[in-house]
């Protein structure tokens, strides 16, 4: 703690005279979270440069692993998923497997991590400063981070461990530990176990947190007078309401969680893709035009947006934060699944990037492209995100109001459940990692919750970039030692998938129709 006294000092001496001057509650909170976010950024975002390219490191890293995998694995990411489909419908559940809870309701619990607002505010950020053409890349994205899910899923529930009271924790904590202690690297594991622990709560703080809130506060906002709202300048209030909501259902654990995410995952995913059909529907003969737009924009080396390059990265970032493919956190969710066949959670895992960027981020992108970016506007939408103060929120919300007026209201209702959803998945990832290094224990499990609570409030307050960027930084950070990890572990689960599909193919694992 002495070490630490030094760096509150200075924390405290920079942030101090912005403190001081701010009015409001929301003021305040910003005055000390903005210094400390955009000083986190500058380490996670280092970028490197190619014949004049700027690219952020953290995204060739994610994708070079994803083209990696979907190669090394021979294309899982479509061969696997009509079995993937078959394993979520229940059709090779064994009620005596070991775990928590079925491979639908683990499908759900990580879903609700991913599929958040970043399907819906993170589409309307990346379509205003990357163009339509950012929605393409995303597609690319998703449907490459099918492979490194698979990896990652699978290894995590390969290396769960059992607790005394009958619960599970697993995740890449584990496999990179003991994993890699298996192949004589004891120090390494543990090195790499550690930092992604760190990186989790950041991360479950954050993107897991903060930017679902933040956005979910926005939008209610915009629905009940904007300006003149009674939550405008007092943000922090709808945050706390929802931390009472969140810590009432975080008590009860992964079982609670799943109890809650298999109900409310469906009906908000319902909701909103319904919402994005009856757009779609009426405007059916622009979606050949809008999907023409998106492809010849995906290659455009238009300046507006930073040219062919710059498209790409916008893309690529926006989907890597929405799916978390490579980032390790839905392993976490899945180890608790109730199988003993590790890869077949794998499997059913790969359907998450799918469903999340490829179905719903998609949908998203054509909503706005054809309703032309609602009445933000094409132009004004690009500038305001160029300048860094676009409340993305607002612009999806716009877009759905072209067709229909009434429709920004249900998004609220569904946007605080993403928000809802997204926050307790991503509570039981933090404190997986929280337990990993502190233990299991009744004091751990609600230091951690008492703090993930606190962090509901703040993110409520914070200005939308600064949660962004706070959310991006944090997520992130978990990618580089969960993918350097499953590099040295890709060999053995690639012995599990031949060995596991010999076995289902001769029945030995068995059908249940």
């Amino acid at each position: 703690m002495r070490k630490l006294l030094p760096l509150l000092a200075l924390i405290s001496a920079l942030v101090q005279p912005v403190y001081a001057q701010a009015s409001t509650v929301d003021e305040k909170i910003n005055s000390v979270m903005e210094p400390l976010t955009n000083a986190i950024m500058k380490v996670i975002f280092f970028e490197v440069s190619f014949g004049g390219v700027t690219v952020p490191f953290v995204l060739i890293w994610l994708l070079a692993g994803a083209i990696f995998f979907t190669f090394y694995f021979k294309f899982i990411n479509i061969r696997g998923f009509g079995h993937a489909l078959d394993v979520v419908r229940g059709k090779f559940d064994d009620p005596n497997d070991a775990g928590e809870v079925s491979h639908f309701q683990a499908l759900t619990a990580a879903l609700s991590g991913t599929v958040g607002v970043g399907n819906i505010a993170g589409v309307a950020f990346a379509v205003s400063l990357g163009g339509p053409g950012a929605t393409f890349w995303m597609i690319v994205a998703g449907l490459l981070g099918m492979s490194s899910k698979f990896v990652e899923c699978t290894l995590g529930t390969k290396y769960r461990k059992e607790n005394p009271d009958g619960s599970v924790s697993g995740g890449p904590m584990y496999y990179l530990r003991d994993g890699l202690a298996k192949q004589g690297k004891v120090g390494l594991g543990k090195v790499l176990a550690v930092l992604f622990a760190i990186a989790c709560i950041g991360g479950s703080f954050g993107g897991g947190n903060m930017v679902q809130i933040n956005q979910a506060t926005k939008q209610l906002i915009e629905v009940t007078g904007g300006e003149q709202s009674f939550l405008a300048g007092q943000s922090w209030m709808f945050g706390a309401v929802m931390a009472v909501l969140v810590g009432l259902i975080i008590i009860g654990g992964i079982k609670s969680i799943a109890k809650v995410t298999d109900k409310v995952v469906p009906f908000m995913v319902g909701i909103y893709v319904l919402g994005a059909l009856v757009v779609l529907g009426g405007n059916i003969g622009e979606i050949p035009s809008a999907f023409g737009l998106i492809i010849s924009s995906a290659f455009s080396v238009d300046a507006a947006y930073g040219g062919l390059i710059g498209v790409l990265i916008v893309g690529f970032q926006r989907a890597a934060f929405s799916n978390e493919a490579g980032i390790g956190s839905a392993s976490i969710a899945h180890s608790a699944a109730k199988t003993n066949e590790p890869v077949s959670e794998g499997i059913v895992a790969l359907l998450e990037p799918f469903i999340d960027t490829v179905v719903i981020c998609t949908m998203t992108a054509l909503v706005i492209v054809i309703s032309g970016y609602g009445t933000i506007g094409q132009e004004t939408a690009l500038g305001l995100a160029q300048a860094k103060d676009l409340q993305a929120i607002e612009l999806t919300s716009s877009a759905f109001a072209q067709t229909m007026s009434w429709f920004p209201v249900v998004l609220s209702v569904a946007v605080i459940l993403f928000a809802l959803s997204t926050m307790i998945s991503w509570s039981y990832y933090g404190l997986k990692s929280w337990t990993f290094l502190f233990g299991e224990s009744k004091v751990a499990d609600l230091s951690y919750k008492a703090v993930f609570c606190l962090f509901v409030v703040l993110g409520s307050a914070i200005s939308a970039q600064s949660v962004f960027d706070f959310g991006d930084a944090m997520i992130f950070a978990m990618c580089f030692p969960n993918v350097l990890g499953l590099y040295f572990l890709m060999g053995e689960v690639k012995q599990d998938v031949t060995d596991y599909f010999k076995r289902v193919k001769s029945g030995e694992i068995k059908r249940y129709d």
